[in-house]
């Protein structure tokens, strides 16, 4: 059975299709006849022969006249997969039998055999066998193959059509794994597919209805899909992070729209990896982020490892990183002294889901006020709306009471009573601000020690950190007392 996909997508079928198909055939070392673009990669092209008919207010096909059986024996395989993102579900005929029922978007079924020859490939809409998408002959030899139905049913974009690959499912190394790109995305642009950093590009210049094979070692790798330039260094649009282990053939499919909301389904892109052949296992790793922000005020600069790799080095007080992909489950973080990783200041478990996590470094290595720790904070990056801001405040100053944080002198309370190593968030209309940090009291009254000018702007997040020392003078480090915004997220 195919796999589930994540959303069903609901619209009616339009008119129907026939095509006419060819025979896929391929040239003596197994790959599809099709240009070579010479930059990394091989570019498959569908093996379709014909145009795309429409009749007249009735569903129909119209089919070869001639069809000439070939002569050849032996078994195909033939898998089916669903990459139209505003088709519904469909069910799926060979030589009139259903042989899949009720596809979803995104879902790649298993190989199905047929005899060498050309066969009759109905699609219709899932449970109305008169409701014909596409209805066609394909003439497959001793081979593998995949048919991806890609494009449009409105045709917005692009056709609604089959496109025809033949799939190398030959023996890889051990050490090795073979991975096929298939551009599938209507509103999306030609790609470049680069590893993290940017360095190389693994697919370059990629249109939709192409795809293309490269072999690289089994590992883990963040694929970052970028719109085609000639440097390869064209704005990410999305990522991902992937595991393909050692000899296993996979074939990513990249779905979905770039821009659902203009879009006729509310399909968003996205990247399905299947397994075609070999040992099998890995895929997609589900991802968090985390960022690192330096709050220590006696702690030299600091190098951060997320399971023994390094991921930021030289890291000063009052510093906060990007966000970093990271796997999500049980990540050791390790804190050291910067160019010295036998120092190490923490070293520990952090449980890493799908959203968004700061790590803060807080307390001192000296632990006159408070034993260093890091603090694990899940952060809320989402839409605060138009008109307003979401603020939260971390407090990381040691030698801190409790804090409340008013504005407008007082009349506002944005924070009552948050002690040290503690975070809150609160939301307030977007405005010019400013901020009162004041002793914790029952009335919110209590002595202003700090006041900062603000400026939050709508549809955006922020996090205060309150760092430093309130008395420099009497600690271990001269790190007076501050606010620092940051920007966490902006719509």
């Amino acid at each position: 059975m195919p796999r589930k996909t994540r959303r069903d997508v609901i619209a009616a079928l339009g008119a129907s299709f026939s095509v006419g198909l060819a025979g896929c055939g391929s040239d003596s070392d197994g790959e599809t006849d099709g240009p070579d673009d010479g930059d990394g990669m091989d570019t498959e092209t569908d093996a379709m022969d014909g145009t795309n008919t429409e009749t007249d207010g009735e569903m129909g096909t119209e089919m070869p006249e001639d069809t000439e059986t070939p002569t050849a024996t032996g078994t195909a395989n033939v898998r089916v997969a669903h990459f139209s993102p505003d088709a519904p579900n469909v069910d799926v005929y060979v030589n009139d039998d259903e042989v899949l029922s009720d596809v979803a978007f995104r879902a790649v079924s298993d190989y199905l055999e047929l005899p060498v020859g050309t066969h009759t490939v109905t699609i219709t809409a899932a449970g109305d066998p008169n409701t014909v998408a596409f209805e066609g002959d394909v003439t497959v030899e001793a081979a593998d193959y995949t048919i991806a139905a890609i494009g449009e049913l409105s045709g917005e974009d692009t056709d609604f059509r089959p496109l025809i690959l033949e799939d190398d499912n030959g023996d890889i190394g051990d050490d090795t794994a073979r991975v096929r790109l298939v551009h599938a995305s209507p509103d999306a642009p030609a790609v470049d597919v680069t590893t993290d950093g940017g360095d190389g590009a693994l697919y370059d210049g990629v249109p939709f209805g192409e795809a293309g094979y490269v072999e690289v070692p089994a590992g883990t790798y963040t694929l970052q899909v970028r719109g085609d330039t000639d440097g390869n260094d064209g704005d990410v649009v999305a990522d991902y992070t992937v595991e393909l282990v050692g000899g296993t053939v996979y074939t990513g499919f990249a779905g979905g729209y770039l821009t659902p909301g203009d879009d006729p389904a509310d399909a968003p892109f996205d990247l399905t990896l299947a397994v075609d052949s070999g040992t099998g296992g890995g895929g997609v790793v589900e991802t968090g982020s985390i960022r690192v922000a330096h709050m220590s005020p006696d702690a030299p600069n600091v190098d951060v490892y997320i399971d023994d790799g390094q991921v930021l080095g030289d890291v000063a007080f009052g510093a906060v990183s990007d966000y970093m992909t990271v796997p999500t489950g049980d990540r050791t973080v390790t804190i050291t002294a910067a160019g010295d990783a036998d120092t190490v200041a923490f070293e520990g478990p952090v449980t890493v889901g799908t959203g968004e996590y700061s790590v803060v470094a807080a307390g001192e290595l000296d632990d006159e006020d408070t034993e260093f720790q890091p603090l694990v904070l899940e952060d809320d990056n989402s839409d605060p709306g138009g008109d307003s801001a979401r603020l939260r405040v971390v407090h990381g100053s040691p030698d801190a009471p409790a804090v409340d944080v008013t504005a407008a002198s007082g009349d506002v309370v944005l924070f009552d009573g948050v002690a040290f190593g503690e975070a809150e968030y609160t939301t307030v209309d977007a405005n010019d601000y400013t901020v009162e940090i004041r002793g914790d009291t029952g009335g919110n009254d209590g002595d202003v020690v700090a006041d900062y000018d603000v400026s939050l702007d709508g549809g955006t997040v922020y996090t205060a950190f309150a760092q430093g020392y309130l008395t420099p003078d009497d600690e271990p480090a001269d790190e007076p007392f501050d606010l620092q915004v940051v920007q966490d997220a902006s719509y």
